[in-house]
């Protein structure tokens, strides 16, 4: 069975971080800014992590080799926990 390939555009967009968490980069903050409120625009810097329902469709669907990457780290968080 050929190798699944990874989705390049979900490769720039998504990160993983050690404990298998996916992280993202909050949207809404390329143009516009006259628009929004210094709230939204304040919050909206720097990046977020994803709720588990859409990182189980990003890891799934997008990202299929990085699921190994999220065992191995809950793995190795379960062993340093006992």
């Amino acid at each position: 069975m050929p190798k699944m390939k990874t989705k390049s555009g979900a490769k720039k967009r998504f990160r993983i971080t050690a404990t298998g968490k996916v992280k993202v980069k909050q949207a809404y903050m390329r143009h516009m800014q006259m628009n929004k409120s210094k709230a939204m625009k304040r919050k909206a810097k720097g990046t977020t992590i994803l709720c588990e329902a859409d990182e189980r469709l990003v890891l799934r669907s997008f990202l299929p080799y990085a699921r190994k990457k999220k065992k191995a780290a809950v793995n190795a968080a379960e062993k340093g926990g006992k």
